[in-house]
Formats: structure tokens, C-alpha cells, sequence
């Protein structure tokens, strides 16, 4: 008994076909891993490198702090667009937003001036209200 190979059941065949070639393409698999990148850097001040800045990813949990070299290296692989927070206790707070072409990011982090209002009250001496 010969069995008759219709067009519709070539049509599935190559249909199938084609949706392996296209699974398996390694081209796809490179535009994604080409999105996401490991994300080094610097940070410092105009005195030189700054230990324990803390960077984290906005809107995320994820995070780290720069070793006393100022380095640092992100944990997780990132895409473009991904923004990413510098702060230092003392210091402006820094964004940065990745591009296509970022893989080192070098930061310097600029003084941020605290101005206190107001006198000092010299007229009496401090008497503790603790009554023993």
C-alpha cells in the first residue's frame, strides 16, 4: 500500500522546518546577549577614589558598593536604558543611564554644601530637664 503525500501535509513539513531553522539561528541569540552587559567603573572625588559609594539599579533591587580603590563591578548584567544611582553621604547624588556603548563608566562625585540657618542661643546655659 503506497501512501499518497498530499500538498497540505509538504505545506506542514516545511512550515515545521522553517520553524526550526529559525529556533535554532544563533543570530537571535546574540542580539539578546548583546542588550545585556556587565557594567564596570570608578567612581571618585577631585581628591582621588572614594570607598563605600553605593550604586543601585533604579527602580530595582539590586546593588553594590565600590572597594577602597573605588571600583566597582555591577552584580547583574544590564540593558540599554537601564539608569543607575551613585550616592556618597555628603555628596551630590549621581544617574547615569546606559547606552549602547557603555561597558566603563568613570564618576565623580561633586560636594553637596550644607547651609544651616539661624543663631546659635548663647544668652543661658543648657540646664537638663532629668530629675534624678
Amino acid at each position: 500500500m503506497k501512501t499518497q503525500v498530499t500538498f497540505t501535509s509538504k505545506l506542514w513539513y516545511v512550515t515545521i522546518l522553517m520553524m526550526v531553522a529559525f529556533a535554532f539561528n544563533p543570530m537571535y541569540g546574540q542580539s539578546t546577549a548583546q542588550k545585556q552587559k556587565k557594567i564596570k567603573g570608578v567612581v571618585s572625588n577631585v581628591h582621588g577614589p572614594l570607598e563605600g559609594v553605593n550604586i543601585i539599579l533604579k527602580g530595582a533591587n539590586e546593588g553594590t558598593v565600590t572597594n577602597e580603590k573605588g571600583e566597582y563591578t555591577f552584580p547583574v548584567a544590564l540593558k540599554t536604558g537601564d539608569i543607575l544611582l551613585f550616592s556618597y553621604l555628603g555628596y551630590r547624588s549621581v544617574e547615569f543611564k546606559i547606552k549602547d556603548d557603555t561597558s566603563f563608566i568613570k564618576t565623580v562625585l561633586s560636594d553637596e554644601v550644607i547651609e544651616f540657618m539661624g543663631d546659635l542661643n548663647t544668652d543661658q546655659r543648657y540646664k537638663s530637664k532629668r530629675k534624678n
